[in-house]
């Protein structure tokens, strides 16, 4: 009897070790371009061989993950948990290794969602907090951070100069264009400027009121032009140098949720996470040029080697693939349900 509980007791252990061996034993090694794409039901991040649409492996995140973006040399991944605006981490991930290594806690900036990996930090919004904030991989700590006092903070783009980041605030309706720039001391009330007074660099926010609701936006690969979704099916152009909203596309899109200028910024396609249909339009005209079902889509992005889209069906539980020649639905990856955030990571 004694040996029989023993081995009752050994045995569970025993077949625990040999499941993780068989399991990292299956994962294949991180091919130096991968599609990262999260999986909200799994809690994982898909390391994705874009050739083959196989899933390399998987690596466990939060509880409530939404957006994934890559360091530059390819080797790290960070995701936001969000948590509807409560919670207050990102995972991080080694991809060489494929293993999670120790998460960064963003608060109190809470609810951490659209990402940018700019000048070897990652940016980020809060949504919880109205804020958006940047944290520096190099010296562990949140270096960074501007509010926006606009409701739910959500995505995210930051210039490659690191001086112009642009956001959407989903329930106040708006743009945020926040520019670093010289600004000039003010003179104070009694008229005479202290001699220690200089010009600074500081961040300065320019809001531009566009389709309620808008989510989900994109600006051309020229930098001169933002294009927003609503839900209500109207996409807002905004001319970045005027500031402006300078025309609605009226995009009899229900739903729709997230879009994307093609990598010669000739088109821009957008998704509906109701419907299920993808509209794509022509620049230029603003027109729409085809229109057809990919599922509901809630994320996208452009794979400028293969000439394809990446569309994140999570209603559907997969991810489907457009060949952005024929405009047609060429493959579904399926990678453990409700995927979301999709991005490159290139090893250098």
């Amino acid at each position: 009897m004694r040996f029989t509980l023993k081995a009752r007791r050994v045995f569970p252990t025993v077949l625990g070790a040999l499941l993780l061996a068989v399991s990292a034993s299956a994962a294949e090694p991180t091919p130096k371009r991968a599609l990262l794409i999260v999986s909200k039901t799994s809690h994982t991040l898909a390391i994705v061989d874009p050739a083959s649409l196989k899933v390399l492996g998987r690596v466990p995140v939060g509880e409530d993950p939404h957006e994934v973006v890559a360091s530059a040399d390819g080797k790290t991944a960070y995701v936001s948990n969000t948590g509807f605006g409560r919670f207050h981490e990102l995972n991080v991930i080694d991809l060489v290794a494929q293993k999670a290594l120790p998460n960064v806690d963003t608060a109190p900036l809470m609810g951490p969602h659209g990402l940018a990996y700019v000048g070897g930090k990652v940016w980020f919004t809060a949504q919880g907090s109205k804020a958006v904030g940047r944290y520096d991989p190099a010296a562990a700590r949140i270096d960074w951070s501007m509010g926006t006092g606009q409701n739910r903070t959500h995505m995210l783009h930051v210039n490659a100069d690191e001086k112009t980041l642009y956001t959407t605030n989903v329930d106040s309706g708006t743009v945020s264009i926040l520019e670093n720039v010289l600004l000039q001391p003010t003179v104070p009330p009694t008229g005479v400027l202290p001699p220690t007074a200089k010009a600074q660099m500081d961040w300065v926010q320019t809001l531009v009121p566009v389709a309620e609701l808008s989510e989900g936006f994109d600006v051309s690969p020229d930098g001169k032009e933002l294009w927003s979704a609503s839900p209500t099916g109207a996409l807002s152009v905004v001319d970045l140098t005027a500031k402006k909203v300078v025309a609605t596309v009226d995009a009899k899109l229900l739903g729709a949720h997230r879009l994307e200028f093609t990598p010669d910024g000739k088109r821009v396609l957008a998704v509906s996470v109701r419907t299920g249909e993808l509209a794509v339009f022509d620049v230029g005209t603003r027109k729409e040029v085809k229109r057809l079902k990919v599922g509901r889509g809630a994320a996208m992005l452009m794979d400028t080697e293969g000439n394809r889209a990446f569309v994140s069906c999570t209603p559907d539980n997969d991810v489907a693939v457009i060949d952005l020649k024929t405009l047609e639905v060429t493959g579904h990856i399926d990678v453990g349900g409700r995927p979301d955030g999709l991005a490159w990571a290139v090893r250098r």
